[in-house]
């Protein structure tokens, strides 16, 4: 309990002053969510004024952050100028969508990376390790953006598959495996682009950590001793080699969550990703406070899981 209640100590502070960065740099960022209007003939100076005075945004920046911090503890994460409600609320709309895509990649890109990864490991120096190599520094080496743009130009081409959004005209009508089968598809071509470059990045982990332990003494040994090659990789080399691969799973859970907004935006996916864009282009800054927010402490928890299992895991840090 006492390494738990101070790595969550470390996370909170961690989030205040993340908090504290995110505010002062949109205040410093040009303008505000009126700014527009003075290009309006019809809104007077004084007009400007009472708005600003009346959502608080001439007060000075400690009393404006103090209050922002006061909302966010409520989880409102201040009021949407844009929307006229709650960023939180809107935000809270928006999460589950966003949770389903970054969760669904995930556990993709961990089954496939996996075995892709203890097979890669096991087959150094031969034909399957170099195609191997090839197909992920091709995953790492094609953007997003790109990977992204090409299968909905296939999607529409082909038919097969929807080009972008989350759910199909009509789908309340549809019966409960229906509407699964539909978000399913729906699914497919934002949950490929993400998990592309995650799979490379923790193939290449996994391949390192079981190559390090199958090399390392304890495994010789046992090979010299007899022990089946199969008993050696599952009794003894993958525990070896799980230390690593937990700390990047935790980081993983984080860091998708961050990568998946730009994905939504271009494949119209209902998440936090168009809501952020939108609130950076109309200058809603209580919105672009929130979203941020969301994905650092989902970062955060992402690291603090990984701890944790690292502390049970791992008997070295318990007895730090």
């Amino acid at each position: 309990m006492r390494y738990a209640l101070r790595r969550v100590t470390h996370g909170v502070l961690l989030l205040i002053g993340i908090s504290m960065a995110s505010f002062v740099l949109a205040d410093l960022a040009p303008g505000d969510f009126y700014s527009d209007l003075r290009l309006d003939p019809r809104v007077s100076e004084e007009t400007l004024k009472a708005l600003r005075a009346e959502h608080r945004l001439d007060r000075p920046l400690p009393e404006r952050y103090a209050l922002w911090a006061l909302s966010a503890m409520h989880g409102d994460f201040g009021y949407s100028l844009a929307y006229h409600t709650s960023a939180g609320r809107l935000i809270g709309e928006r999460i589950p969508a966003t949770i389903l895509l970054t969760g669904t990649a995930t556990v993709v890109a961990w089954l496939i990376a996996v075995p892709a990864g203890i097979f890669h490991a096991t087959r150094r120096g031969r034909w399957q390790d170099h195609g191997l190599s090839f197909l992920g520094v091709l995953a790492l080496a094609i953007p997003e953006l790109l990977l992204a743009i090409v299968l909905l130009a296939a999607a529409v081409e082909t038919g097969w598959l929807p080009a972008g959004g989350m759910r199909s005209p009509g789908w309340e009508s549809l019966e409960g495996w229906g509407r699964w089968l539909d978000t399913a598809t729906h699914l497919a071509i934002p949950v490929v682009v993400l998990a592309a470059g995650m799979i490379a990045v923790i193939e290449r982990h996994v391949r390192t950590a079981v190559g390090e332990a199958l090399a390392a003494t304890f495994a010789l040994s046992a090979r010299a001793h007899g022990v089946p090659r199969r008993r050696i990789l599952f009794r003894q080399v993958l525990p070896a080699a799980a230390h690593p691969l937990i700390a990047l799973f935790g980081f993983s859970l984080g860091t998708l969550l961050s990568a998946s907004l730009l994905v939504e935006v271009l494949v119209g996916w209902p998440g936090l990703g168009p809501l952020f864009l939108e609130a950076v282009f109309a200058r809603d800054f209580a919105i672009v406070l929130g979203v941020v927010m969301v994905s650092a402490a989902a970062l955060i928890a992402g690291n603090l899981a990984g701890d944790l299992l690292l502390y049970r895991a791992d008997p070295r840090i318990r007895l730090r």
